[in-house]
């Protein structure tokens, strides 16, 4: 299938209960926030991270959407496969630590080879300099750091674990005092702790270029600054995966996340009709209390309670006076 041809930009809406949709490593894996503003943040590799994961689920076994970025993944091992491609019958390419292409024509069959076996470096890309070189490719598809509509204000629960770590945890245990209240019993309770955000509805923007998909026609020369080959049919996937992917990505820190809402812009053209933050100013979101609806500017928010499901918010979708050449799609 020929890569796209049309431009899109999307806003794309999803919500947490009772989890942490993103921890910081640095601050003790608190839920990430904007210190200035105390809008909670989720980065574009932690989504990017559920995309592939929802992929690499539904379509494992299909070579052309292999996951080039895995959990445990030895990326020079990969590259080596596509060496292995071009240059059949050289069993150097398995032994040697460097490889470089010998020239432009076998530096583009590489890149290809990469982009059309691997979905995440046809539609994100990579950076595949790493000892086995197999280039750059910039994807067409990327997304912004999500954000919290409004501030967000993480708990610390505390944890008990009825059980010991070592046998020496467990021996101290039961040597020591009883409970504050007089229960004599030697439990081997260890304490833990969870940072969960109440409720939050965060908004990502995502940009899809459809010239960095482009590629040579069939039967000419690949160019060096080749697109990824990004196609319709990946689109379709990427949509999938935006509805589905937290279905799939349960755990106990992450409480009760979904995907709400998904609206397209899309082009008439592959360098776009009209500029991508005048769209996205079309999908508004307001605070819903009492059948009344507010902006999330007003100062009347801090009287409200605070924002405990997606019915408290109000969203909207300005399809009046579109630009000529651009079509809304309201996908869910």
């Amino acid at each position: 299938m020929p890569p796209i041809t049309n431009r899109y930009e999307f806003v794309f809406l999803f919500d947490v209960t009772n989890g942490n949709p993103n921890g910081d490593p640095d601050a003790g894996n608190l839920p990430r926030q904007d210190p200035e503003t105390n809008q909670g943040l989720v980065t574009d590799v932690c989504l990017k991270r559920k995309v592939r994961n929802y992929v690499n689920l539904v379509h494992d076994g299909d070579p052309r959407f292999g996951i080039y970025v895995q959990d445990g993944a030895i990326l020079n091992q990969k590259h080596r496969t596509a060496y292995k491609a071009v240059r059949p019958g050289n069993n150097a390419v398995t032994t040697v630590s460097k490889l470089s292409p010998k020239d432009e024509d076998e530096e583009a069959a590489i890149r290809r080879f990469m982009c059309d076996n691997f979905f995440d470096v046809r539609t994100f890309g990579a950076v595949m300099s790493t000892g086995v070189n197999c280039g750059q490719v910039r994807g067409p598809v990327q997304l912004s750091f999500a954000q919290s509509l409004e501030p967000i204000l993480p708990l610390e629960i505390t944890l008990t674990r009825m059980a010991a770590t070592t046998e020496k945890e467990a021996k101290d245990t039961a040597a020591g005092e009883g409970t504050a209240d007089g229960d004599d019993r030697r439990e081997n309770r260890t304490m833990g702790r969870k940072h969960i955000v109440p409720y939050a509805l965060y908004r990502v923007h995502g940009y899809i270029s459809a010239k960095l998909a482009e590629r040579t026609a069939p039967g000419n020369k690949p160019r060096k600054a080749e697109g990824s080959g990004f196609d319709d049919d990946d689109l379709e996937v990427l949509w999938t995966a935006l509805e589905h992917m937290f279905d799939h990505d349960r755990s106990a820190s992450r409480g009760e996340m979904a995907s709400r809402r998904l609206v397209l812009f899309r082009h008439d053209s592959a360098l776009g009709n009209a500029p991508a933050s005048a769209l996205f100013r079309r999908v508004t979101v307001k605070r819903y209390f009492e059948g009344a609806s507010y902006d999330l500017t007003s100062a009347d928010l801090r009287r409200l309670a605070p924002a405990r499901r997606f019915e408290d918010y109000a969203i909207s979708v300005d399809h009046t006076a579109l630009p000529a050449g651009i079509t809304i799609i309201e996908k869910f």
